[in-house]
């Protein structure tokens, strides 16, 4: 079986700059504002980064969505149905980084999945 690591982690903020600066001052994370898609990502040393989601009706205050890294996005979302779970969102690219997708568990918990491009963690 291949290897799965959790590879990033999504918080839910209702303001992603505010938050960023708490997160910064706490922990020393460091953040990458991306104000054209409303988020920010960070990097934690010794673990993997993550980024701040805007709270909406899909994500709401206190949502935190762990994603996992896949090397074939499609066939775990195959698998995520045929053990009972839930495609949430099919994947959709992100340049230079890769591909996400969401799903729930048996549980009701959105997890996430990411096939990385070639090269990138």
């Amino acid at each position: 079986m291949s290897n799965h690591p959790i590879v990033h982690i999504e918080l839910s903020t209702r303001d992603r700059v505010v938050d960023a600066g708490f997160y910064n001052k706490l922990f020393g994370w460091e953040f990458e504002q991306m104000p054209e898609m409303n988020y920010a990502t960070f990097n934690a040393e010794g673990g993997p980064g993550g980024g701040l989601n805007p709270v909406n009706e899909n994500y709401p205050a206190g949502s935190v969505v762990v994603y996992v890294e896949t090397e074939d996005i499609n066939a775990t979302l195959a698998k995520v149905e045929k053990l009972g779970g839930k495609s949430l969102m099919p994947p959709q690219e992100i340049p230079d980084v890769g591909w996400i997708a969401l799903f729930r568990d048996l549980t009701g918990n959105m997890v996430g999945l990411l096939e990385p491009k070639m090269g990138n963690p």
